[in-house]
């Protein structure tokens, strides 16, 4: 990312892409107000360089069964370099975390898990994350409903602190 400074049409690209990643190349450029082939170029650095991390669908994960959303806050033994990334590694491999992100403060990691019933998180959070190597303690907060799930960033904030600094 490092050298590609954003200007005003990449972060529109960005925004129209984020909100609608499956529009064709000519919808695009129509909305941000360039040509086709200059568009695809600038989708294609943008990609490059690491602001367009992918494209995928949003699915929606109670329509597929999965009931049991949960907040796990974990407590590690120890904060060693090594054993945090060992750690992290093993959030990558377990499917029913989806998220996974380390704290400052007294929680180490909080971890956004998905399950199809409670006996499958049961299941996971005694047969799996309590018996991690290196977990000292977890405590869960099972998702009642949610407000706002919004992916991404809010461009519109951004615009606005750049107008403010320009």
């Amino acid at each position: 990312m490092a050298g590609h400074k954003l200007d005003e049409i990449d972060r529109k690209i960005l925004s129209e892409l984020q909100a609608d990643g499956r529009m064709t190349n000519v919808e695009l450029a129509s909305r941000v107000g360039i040509s086709a082939p200059p568009c695809l170029r600038r989708v294609r650095t943008l990609e490059e360089t690491g602001y367009i991390r992918g494209y995928h669908a949003d699915v929606n994960p109670r329509e597929l069964g999965f009931e049991v959303h949960v907040f796990a806050m974990v407590s590690l033994k120890s904060q060693a370099e090594s054993d945090l990334s060992a750690f992290e590694q093993r959030c990558r491999d377990w499917p029913l975390v989806r998220e996974c992100h380390m704290l400052n403060g007294e929680i180490d990691f909080i971890l956004k898990c998905v399950a199809p019933d409670l006996s499958s998180f049961q299941h996971f959070l005694t047969g799996e994350l309590t018996a991690a190597d290196n977990v000292a303690s977890v405590k869960t907060s099972l998702v009642i409903r949610c407000a706002k799930d919004q992916p991404g960033v809010p461009f519109d904030v951004l615009e606005a602190r750049i107008a403010r600094a320009g």
